[in-house]
């Protein structure tokens, strides 16, 4: 199995900017999509949570710059398992552009950092990350793009 969940996503004209190349802002876009997959296809009973009262509040983002994309440039972003603590957990993100040659080349490289709350929205407290969450991200701890 591979060390990273994988998000493919194919650039379209509305996410870059006048220049042509990809607006800065959809790097961060396209990790809360790779994050919201993941718990779509490997940690379905979290998002019957989350109907309840499990809250994943984002506490950091950063993405650091390598190369340009634009329109229609095929994407792979991988995200891995950083940490596990007992109320946070830090996501990495490898954004990769695949070539049509097969080639692949490394754009940008991203990191995200949330805490499990649970309770009302006036007294949310931090909570435990779920069982279920913790055991669909085992296989994508430290895993490293390549």
């Amino acid at each position: 199995m591979s060390k990273y969940f994988e998000y493919p996503h194919t650039v379209g004209f509305e996410e870059t900017n006048l220049v042509g190349n990809v607006y800065y802002v959809n790097y961060l876009r396209w990790q809360g999509r790779c994050r919201e997959m993941f718990l779509k296809q490997r940690a379905p009973d979290v998002l019957a949570d989350l109907q309840d009262d499990l809250k994943l509040f984002t506490l950091k983002v950063d993405c650091e710059f390598f190369a340009e994309i634009t329109a229609f440039d095929d994407l792979s972003v991988r995200m891995r398992l950083v940490e596990l603590a007992q109320t946070q957990i830090e996501f990495g993100f490898d954004y990769v552009r695949l070539d049509p040659d097969g080639g692949e080349t490394l754009v940008a490289r991203g990191r995200q950092r949330v805490a499990c709350m649970r309770g009302p929205n006036n007294r949310t407290l931090p909570a435990r990350v779920p069982e279920a969450l913790a055991r669909a991200l085992e296989p994508y701890a430290n895993g490293e793009a390549r």
